[in-house]
């Protein structure tokens, strides 16, 4: 079960010494992070318009403001591409704008060649934190290596991270791909014991000198 994942390690984690005092603040904050406000202004909705395809079974050619509009909230909502489709065809009906809805189809075709534009950096001088640490990859089964081991290798990869002080953008990364040592399983390791101990243990005769060695 996914909740004895740490049990072995569950008395090392410290518990939270720090108490809430500020409490009308502390539930507005927790408030304030699930509202959203959507508008939306006329350049934007300019930009947004499909131009019409006049072939047989064409498809509307949106803007790669659509379709990074579409992608951004599928991020930030973690959705699929069938909901993000229903999530901007819902902000558009609540905004009273008759705008086109790009497809799931669509927005998985575009998304492979859609160019993201990066910030431009000016000339000022950047304050960089950088971090270098490893990240092991993992999958659902995790609870289920940490209870009966693992056999294989797990493979991890050292990931350099520079960002900016004041604004946390990510500056520059470099990813170092490597493989960490394997962990014994704990079956290996009982069969392991088992053959040592059934193993026979060599004795010497009695009465067997050592033979000096020559000269």
């Amino acid at each position: 079960m996914p909740f004895k994942a740490n049990a072995s390690r569950r008395r090392h984690i410290p518990e939270q010494r720090h108490r809430v005092t500020n409490w009308a603040e502390y539930d507005a904050g927790l408030r304030a992070r699930g509202s959203l406000t959507v508008w939306s202004t006329p350049e934007t909705i300019e930009a947004w318009r499909a131009e019409p395809r006049t072939g047989r079974g064409g498809q509307p050619r949106y803007s790669a403001l659509a379709i990074t509009t579409a992608l951004t909230l599928r991020a930030v909502f973690r959705l699929a591409l069938r909901q993000t489709e229903g999530l901007i065809g819902s902000i558009l009906a609540l905004l009273g704008l008759d705008l086109g809805v790009p497809d799931h189809s669509t927005l998985s075709r575009r998304a492979e060649a859609l160019e993201v534009p990066r910030p431009r950096c000016g000339r000022e001088p950047v304050h960089l934190l950088v971090d270098s640490t490893g990240v092991r990859l993992c999958g659902p089964g995790e609870w289920l290596e940490e209870k009966h081991g693992t056999k294989r290798r797990r493979p991890w990869k050292k990931l350099h991270l520079a960002t900016d002080a004041d604004t946390g953008r990510i500056v520059a990364s470099e990813r170092l791909a490597g493989r960490s040592p394997a962990r014994p399983s704990r079956r290996a390791g009982r069969a392991l014991h088992r053959r040592r101990r059934l193993r026979p243990r060599r004795r010497l005769r009695r009465g067997r000198r050592a033979i000096p060695a020559r000269t």
